[in-house]
Protein backbone atom coordinates (compact mmCIF):
# COMPACT_ATOMS: atom_id res chain seq x y z
CA UNK A 1 0.00 0.00 0.00
CA UNK A 2 2.66 2.22 0.77
CA UNK A 3 4.50 1.98 -2.57
CA UNK A 4 1.17 2.57 -4.35
CA UNK A 5 0.83 5.65 -2.46
CA UNK A 6 4.30 6.25 -3.15
CA UNK A 7 4.08 6.15 -6.84
CA UNK A 8 0.90 8.18 -6.72
CA UNK A 9 2.57 10.91 -5.58
CA UNK A 10 4.86 10.99 -8.66
CA UNK A 11 2.02 12.49 -10.11
CA UNK A 12 2.37 15.63 -8.42
CA UNK A 13 5.58 16.26 -8.70
CA UNK A 14 6.80 19.36 -10.50
CA UNK A 15 10.10 20.28 -10.87
CA UNK A 16 12.04 17.01 -11.84
CA UNK A 17 15.61 16.06 -12.56
CA UNK A 18 16.62 13.66 -14.84
CA UNK A 19 19.74 11.95 -15.89
CA UNK A 20 21.03 9.42 -18.60
CA UNK A 21 23.99 7.78 -18.93
CA UNK A 22 25.91 7.56 -22.16
CA UNK A 23 24.62 3.83 -22.80
CA UNK A 24 21.41 5.28 -22.91
CA UNK A 25 22.50 8.10 -25.38
CA UNK A 26 24.98 6.74 -27.65
CA UNK A 27 25.55 4.28 -30.05
CA UNK A 28 28.09 1.58 -29.05
CA UNK A 29 30.76 3.52 -31.46
CA UNK A 30 29.70 6.64 -28.97
CA UNK A 31 28.03 8.28 -31.64
CA UNK A 32 24.99 10.14 -30.50
CA UNK A 33 21.67 8.04 -31.20
CA UNK A 34 19.61 9.66 -33.09
CA UNK A 35 16.56 7.72 -32.62
CA UNK A 36 17.41 7.20 -29.12
CA UNK A 37 17.81 10.84 -28.34
CA UNK A 38 14.40 11.42 -29.77
CA UNK A 39 12.45 9.31 -28.04
CA UNK A 40 13.90 10.41 -24.78
CA UNK A 41 13.80 14.70 -25.79
CA UNK A 42 10.35 14.07 -26.78
CA UNK A 43 9.67 12.54 -23.89
CA UNK A 44 10.95 15.15 -21.58
CA UNK A 45 9.83 18.04 -23.86
CA UNK A 46 6.13 16.84 -23.41
CA UNK A 47 6.86 17.09 -19.01
CA UNK A 48 7.68 20.47 -19.75
CA UNK A 49 5.20 21.60 -22.47
CA UNK A 50 2.90 19.72 -19.09
CA UNK A 51 3.53 22.80 -16.83
CA UNK A 52 6.34 20.15 -15.43
CA UNK A 53 9.76 22.52 -14.89
CA UNK A 54 13.02 19.87 -16.44
CA UNK A 55 16.44 19.73 -15.76
CA UNK A 56 18.03 17.70 -18.01
CA UNK A 57 21.78 15.66 -16.78
CA UNK A 58 23.22 14.71 -19.61
CA UNK A 59 26.29 12.10 -20.17
CA UNK A 60 27.36 11.34 -23.23
CA UNK A 61 30.39 14.31 -24.21
CA UNK A 62 33.12 12.04 -23.87
CA UNK A 63 31.68 8.94 -26.16
CA UNK A 64 30.63 11.20 -28.88
CA UNK A 65 33.93 12.96 -28.64
CA UNK A 66 35.83 9.52 -29.31
CA UNK A 67 33.73 8.74 -32.47
CA UNK A 68 34.33 11.98 -33.72
CA UNK A 69 37.97 11.62 -32.99
CA UNK A 70 38.48 7.76 -34.14
CA UNK A 71 39.27 6.86 -30.91
CA UNK A 72 37.82 3.34 -30.14
CA UNK A 73 38.40 2.71 -26.53
CA UNK A 74 38.06 5.49 -23.68
CA UNK A 75 41.68 6.66 -23.06
CA UNK A 76 42.99 7.00 -19.47
CA UNK A 77 44.87 10.08 -19.90
CA UNK A 78 43.09 12.98 -18.20
CA UNK A 79 44.05 15.56 -21.75
CA UNK A 80 42.76 12.80 -23.99
CA UNK A 81 39.56 12.74 -21.94
CA UNK A 82 39.38 16.50 -21.78
CA UNK A 83 39.87 16.71 -25.68
CA UNK A 84 37.42 14.34 -26.09
CA UNK A 85 34.44 15.93 -23.72
CA UNK A 86 35.97 19.40 -25.47
CA UNK A 87 34.57 17.66 -29.25
CA UNK A 88 31.90 15.57 -28.00
CA UNK A 89 29.85 18.21 -25.83
CA UNK A 90 29.49 20.86 -29.78
CA UNK A 91 28.11 17.47 -31.21
CA UNK A 92 26.16 15.99 -28.04
CA UNK A 93 24.58 19.90 -27.54
CA UNK A 94 23.84 20.43 -31.15
CA UNK A 95 21.68 17.87 -31.47
CA UNK A 96 19.61 18.34 -28.51
CA UNK A 97 19.42 21.93 -29.92
CA UNK A 98 17.79 20.29 -32.93
CA UNK A 99 15.38 17.79 -31.10
CA UNK A 100 13.92 20.28 -28.41
CA UNK A 101 13.70 23.04 -31.16
CA UNK A 102 11.41 20.33 -32.81
CA UNK A 103 9.23 20.23 -29.50
CA UNK A 104 9.14 24.32 -29.43
CA UNK A 105 11.57 24.03 -26.16
CA UNK A 106 14.62 25.87 -25.60
CA UNK A 107 17.87 24.77 -24.05
CA UNK A 108 20.53 25.91 -22.23
CA UNK A 109 23.95 24.66 -21.43
CA UNK A 110 25.42 24.36 -17.57
CA UNK A 111 28.60 22.58 -16.97
CA UNK A 112 29.59 21.88 -13.45
CA UNK A 113 32.76 21.25 -11.48
CA UNK A 114 33.03 20.00 -7.87
CA UNK A 115 35.09 22.60 -6.73
CA UNK A 116 32.35 24.84 -8.10
CA UNK A 117 29.90 23.95 -5.98
CA UNK A 118 31.71 23.60 -3.03
CA UNK A 119 32.14 27.12 -2.50
CA UNK A 120 29.03 28.54 -0.89
CA UNK A 121 29.14 31.86 -3.16
CA UNK A 122 29.61 29.61 -6.99
CA UNK A 123 27.37 27.08 -5.08
CA UNK A 124 24.57 29.70 -4.82
CA UNK A 125 25.27 31.26 -8.06
CA UNK A 126 25.00 27.90 -10.03
CA UNK A 127 21.68 27.46 -7.97
CA UNK A 128 20.50 31.03 -9.10
CA UNK A 129 21.09 30.22 -12.72
CA UNK A 130 19.57 26.63 -12.87
CA UNK A 131 16.87 27.83 -11.49
CA UNK A 132 16.22 31.27 -13.41
CA UNK A 133 16.37 28.97 -16.73
CA UNK A 134 13.74 26.78 -15.58
CA UNK A 135 11.79 30.23 -14.29
CA UNK A 136 11.93 31.48 -17.98
CA UNK A 137 10.74 27.95 -19.20
CA UNK A 138 14.23 26.76 -20.54
CA UNK A 139 15.35 23.25 -20.01
CA UNK A 140 19.26 23.46 -18.48
CA UNK A 141 21.32 20.62 -20.13
CA UNK A 142 24.01 20.06 -17.61
CA UNK A 143 27.11 17.75 -17.81
CA UNK A 144 30.27 17.76 -15.89
CA UNK A 145 32.93 20.61 -17.16
CA UNK A 146 35.11 17.34 -17.91
CA UNK A 147 37.42 20.09 -20.33
CA UNK A 148 38.72 21.40 -17.15
CA UNK A 149 38.25 18.87 -14.91
CA UNK A 150 40.80 16.90 -12.89
CA UNK A 151 40.48 13.99 -10.42
CA UNK A 152 40.73 16.34 -7.23
CA UNK A 153 37.52 18.04 -8.30
CA UNK A 154 35.61 15.48 -10.26
CA UNK A 155 32.25 14.25 -8.85
CA UNK A 156 33.52 11.01 -10.13
CA UNK A 157 30.67 10.40 -12.53
CA UNK A 158 26.68 12.27 -13.39
CA UNK A 159 24.94 10.07 -11.14
CA UNK A 160 26.45 11.82 -8.30
CA UNK A 161 26.06 15.38 -10.37
CA UNK A 162 22.44 14.14 -10.65
CA UNK A 163 21.91 13.75 -7.29
CA UNK A 164 23.46 17.00 -6.23
CA UNK A 165 21.41 19.50 -9.37
CA UNK A 166 18.06 17.39 -7.42
CA UNK A 167 19.22 18.94 -4.00
CA UNK A 168 20.64 22.47 -5.08
CA UNK A 169 17.30 23.13 -7.33
CA UNK A 170 15.16 21.71 -4.39
CA UNK A 171 13.67 19.10 -7.13
CA UNK A 172 10.27 17.02 -6.70
CA UNK A 173 11.84 14.36 -8.13
CA UNK A 174 14.95 12.77 -9.56
CA UNK A 175 14.83 9.83 -12.31
CA UNK A 176 18.43 8.12 -13.46
CA UNK A 177 17.98 6.25 -16.53
CA UNK A 178 19.73 3.07 -17.27
CA UNK A 179 19.70 0.32 -20.01
CA UNK A 180 18.28 -1.95 -17.09
CA UNK A 181 14.77 -1.59 -15.78
CA UNK A 182 16.12 -1.04 -12.33
CA UNK A 183 17.77 -3.12 -9.50
CA UNK A 184 17.14 -6.59 -10.25
CA UNK A 185 17.07 -9.35 -7.04
CA UNK A 186 18.94 -12.53 -6.57
CA UNK A 187 16.26 -14.27 -9.10
CA UNK A 188 16.83 -11.32 -11.57
CA UNK A 189 13.59 -9.66 -10.78
CA UNK A 190 12.93 -6.37 -10.90
CA UNK A 191 13.00 -4.84 -7.45
CA UNK A 192 10.01 -2.41 -7.54
CA UNK A 193 10.84 -0.27 -4.53
CA UNK A 194 13.31 -0.10 -1.97
CA UNK A 195 13.28 1.71 1.75
CA UNK A 196 16.73 2.47 1.44
CA UNK A 197 20.45 1.71 0.38
CA UNK A 198 22.17 -1.21 2.63
CA UNK A 199 24.69 -3.53 2.34
CA UNK A 200 21.86 -6.17 1.23
CA UNK A 201 20.96 -4.20 -1.22
CA UNK A 202 24.42 -3.22 -2.60
CA UNK A 203 25.14 -6.98 -2.42
CA UNK A 204 22.45 -7.82 -5.29
CA UNK A 205 24.41 -5.14 -7.34
CA UNK A 206 26.93 -6.92 -10.02
CA UNK A 207 29.05 -3.87 -12.16
CA UNK A 208 30.88 -4.33 -14.83
CA UNK A 209 33.27 -1.28 -16.19
CA UNK A 210 32.24 -0.22 -19.77
CA UNK A 211 34.18 1.05 -22.41
CA UNK A 212 32.35 4.54 -22.60
CA UNK A 213 30.65 5.02 -19.24
CA UNK A 214 31.72 5.46 -15.56
CA UNK A 215 28.83 4.62 -13.34
CA UNK A 216 26.89 1.39 -13.03
CA UNK A 217 23.84 0.64 -10.34
CA UNK A 218 26.19 1.13 -7.80
CA UNK A 219 26.67 4.88 -8.33
CA UNK A 220 22.83 4.70 -8.87
CA UNK A 221 22.26 3.40 -5.75
CA UNK A 222 24.80 5.64 -3.42
CA UNK A 223 23.00 8.89 -5.43
CA UNK A 224 19.68 7.90 -4.97
CA UNK A 225 20.78 7.43 -1.33
CA UNK A 226 22.05 11.05 -1.55
CA UNK A 227 19.01 12.52 -2.87
CA UNK A 228 16.62 10.69 -0.69
CA UNK A 229 18.62 11.48 2.24
CA UNK A 230 16.92 15.36 1.33
CA UNK A 231 13.79 14.23 1.11
CA UNK A 232 13.96 13.72 -3.16
CA UNK A 233 12.46 10.41 -4.11
CA UNK A 234 14.10 8.46 -6.84
CA UNK A 235 13.52 6.32 -9.23
CA UNK A 236 15.95 3.87 -11.44
CA UNK A 237 14.83 2.98 -14.86
CA UNK A 238 15.22 1.90 -18.02
CA UNK A 239 16.48 4.97 -20.44
CA UNK A 240 15.53 2.97 -23.97
CA UNK A 241 12.27 1.61 -22.94
CA UNK A 242 9.85 3.77 -24.87
CA UNK A 243 7.69 5.17 -22.66
CA UNK A 244 9.20 4.88 -19.55
CA UNK A 245 9.55 8.61 -18.04
CA UNK A 246 6.25 9.04 -18.87
CA UNK A 247 4.73 6.08 -16.66
CA UNK A 248 6.90 6.99 -14.00
CA UNK A 249 5.12 10.31 -13.68
CA UNK A 250 1.71 8.89 -14.37
CA UNK A 251 2.50 6.72 -11.03
CA UNK A 252 2.50 3.30 -12.74
CA UNK A 253 4.95 0.73 -11.48
CA UNK A 254 8.08 1.55 -13.94
CA UNK A 255 11.61 0.66 -12.82
CA UNK A 256 13.10 0.63 -8.41
CA UNK A 257 11.82 3.72 -6.79
CA UNK A 258 13.52 4.87 -3.27
CA UNK A 259 11.26 7.08 -1.28
CA UNK A 260 12.92 9.37 1.12
CA UNK A 261 11.36 9.05 4.84
CA UNK A 262 10.44 12.21 6.62
CA UNK A 263 13.03 14.49 8.16
CA UNK A 264 14.92 17.04 6.00
CA UNK A 265 17.72 19.22 6.91
CA UNK A 266 18.33 22.81 6.19
CA UNK A 267 20.17 23.81 2.73
CA UNK A 268 23.20 25.09 4.51
CA UNK A 269 23.32 21.76 6.11
CA UNK A 270 22.78 20.19 2.65
CA UNK A 271 25.36 22.24 1.17
CA UNK A 272 27.78 20.95 4.31
CA UNK A 273 26.91 17.46 4.22
CA UNK A 274 26.80 16.79 0.68
CA UNK A 275 28.83 19.65 -1.36
CA UNK A 276 31.95 19.41 0.07
CA UNK A 277 34.64 16.81 -0.33
CA UNK A 278 35.95 14.76 2.98
CA UNK A 279 39.48 15.48 3.42
CA UNK A 280 40.02 13.65 6.75
CA UNK A 281 38.64 11.41 9.45
CA UNK A 282 38.02 12.27 13.38
CA UNK A 283 37.36 8.71 15.59
CA UNK A 284 35.44 9.97 18.79
CA UNK A 285 34.79 8.14 21.91
CA UNK A 286 31.06 7.26 22.96
CA UNK A 287 30.43 10.03 25.03
CA UNK A 288 31.65 12.24 22.14
CA UNK A 289 29.50 10.67 20.02
CA UNK A 290 26.14 10.86 22.24
CA UNK A 291 26.42 14.39 23.01
CA UNK A 292 26.96 15.27 18.62
CA UNK A 293 23.30 13.51 18.06
CA UNK A 294 22.15 15.59 20.83
CA UNK A 295 23.02 18.76 18.97
CA UNK A 296 26.27 18.96 21.21
CA UNK A 297 29.57 21.03 19.46
CA UNK A 298 32.65 18.55 19.13
CA UNK A 299 35.40 19.21 21.41
CA UNK A 300 39.05 17.93 21.86
CA UNK A 301 38.35 15.81 25.11
CA UNK A 302 36.28 13.65 23.01
CA UNK A 303 38.87 12.83 20.03
CA UNK A 304 40.81 9.52 20.03
CA UNK A 305 42.45 9.88 16.73
CA UNK A 306 43.00 12.32 13.27
CA UNK A 307 43.60 10.90 10.38
CA UNK A 308 44.41 12.48 6.89
CA UNK A 309 45.61 16.28 6.94
CA UNK A 310 43.47 18.76 6.43
CA UNK A 311 43.63 22.93 6.77
CA UNK A 312 41.42 24.84 8.91
CA UNK A 313 37.77 25.09 7.41
CA UNK A 314 38.04 21.29 5.56
CA UNK A 315 35.24 18.76 5.83
CA UNK A 316 35.54 15.94 7.35
CA UNK A 317 34.22 12.56 8.65
CA UNK A 318 33.39 11.84 12.53
CA UNK A 319 33.61 8.22 13.11
CA UNK A 320 33.06 6.02 16.48
CA UNK A 321 36.05 3.58 17.62
CA UNK A 322 34.12 1.01 15.48
CA UNK A 323 34.31 2.90 12.13
CA UNK A 324 30.76 4.28 12.13
CA UNK A 325 30.24 7.20 10.54
CA UNK A 326 28.61 9.74 12.82
CA UNK A 327 28.53 13.07 11.62
CA UNK A 328 30.29 14.96 9.26
CA UNK A 329 31.63 19.23 9.74
CA UNK A 330 33.83 21.66 8.82
CA UNK A 331 36.46 21.77 11.60
CA UNK A 332 37.90 25.11 13.17
CA UNK A 333 41.00 23.78 13.56
CA UNK A 334 43.94 21.98 11.37
CA UNK A 335 44.94 18.28 11.35
CA UNK A 336 48.12 19.16 13.38
CA UNK A 337 46.53 21.09 15.34
CA UNK A 338 43.74 18.75 16.41
CA UNK A 339 46.39 15.99 17.02
CA UNK A 340 47.45 18.08 20.12
CA UNK A 341 44.61 19.61 21.23
CA UNK A 342 42.62 15.62 21.31
CA UNK A 343 41.69 14.26 24.93
CA UNK A 344 42.18 17.54 26.19
CA UNK A 345 39.68 19.35 27.93
CA UNK A 346 38.68 22.88 27.30
CA UNK A 347 36.13 25.34 28.14
CA UNK A 348 34.06 27.99 25.35
CA UNK A 349 33.80 28.44 21.86
CA UNK A 350 37.02 28.70 21.66
CA UNK A 351 37.77 24.64 22.08
CA UNK A 352 35.48 23.79 19.47
CA UNK A 353 36.68 21.17 16.96
CA UNK A 354 33.23 20.95 15.13
CA UNK A 355 30.28 23.58 16.06
CA UNK A 356 27.29 22.09 15.60
CA UNK A 357 26.19 25.13 13.41
CA UNK A 358 28.25 23.46 10.74
CA UNK A 359 27.70 19.77 11.62
CA UNK A 360 25.09 17.31 10.15
CA UNK A 361 24.50 14.20 11.70
CA UNK A 362 24.59 11.57 9.86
Amino acid sequence: MAQKIHRESLKKAKRIVVKAGSKVLVESSGRPDKQQLKQLVDELAALRNGGGEVAFVSSGAVGAGLDALGMKTRPKAMPDLQMAAAVGQIRLMSVYDELFSQNKCRIGQVLLTHDALKHRERHLNARNTLLNLIEHGIVPIINENDTISTEEIKFGDNDVLAALVAILIDADALVLLSTTDGLRDAGNERVSYIEEVDDEILALVSDKQDKLSTGGMASKLKSAQIAAQNGIPVVIANGRKTGALTRIFEGEDEGTLLFPKEGNISKRKRWIAFFNRVEGHVVVDDGAAEAMIKGKSLLPVGIKAVEGSFKVGAMVDVQSREGEHIARGLVEYSSDEIEILKGQKTAGKAGEVIHHDNMVIL
